[in-house]
């Protein structure tokens, strides 16, 4: 490989690791527990599951071809839609 296509590689992977943090966040665990035990473990297991797919991207210096990056983007859509599913309990009780 040439300095050139070194170069190159070295900053696209600085640019997708730091696009990956930046985007990446943590999903909350704000549905109380005690009204909505369901929804909340619901909650609890996709933090984990990002968790480990964060190590993963780690484990492998964030070159999964941005398949782990989407699962995640997808993981805090899916905690966003568990929270609204709470708020909507609420509202009908």
């Amino acid at each position: 490989m040439t300095k050139k296509g070194v170069v190159i590689k070295a900053v696209f992977s600085a640019a997708l690791f730091c696009t990956c943090v930046m985007v990446a966040q943590d999903p909350v665990q704000n549905i109380e527990r005690s009204r909505h035990p369901n929804l909340a473990e619901a909650q609890h297991l996709v933090a984990q599951a990002n968790g480990f797919i964060a190590a993963a991207q780690k484990d492998n210096r964030y070159d999964m071809h941005g398949h782990a990056q989407k699962a995640r983007e997808l993981l805090a859509q899916a905690n966003d839609e568990l929270k609204r599913a709470a708020e909507d309990a609420n509202e009908h009780r």
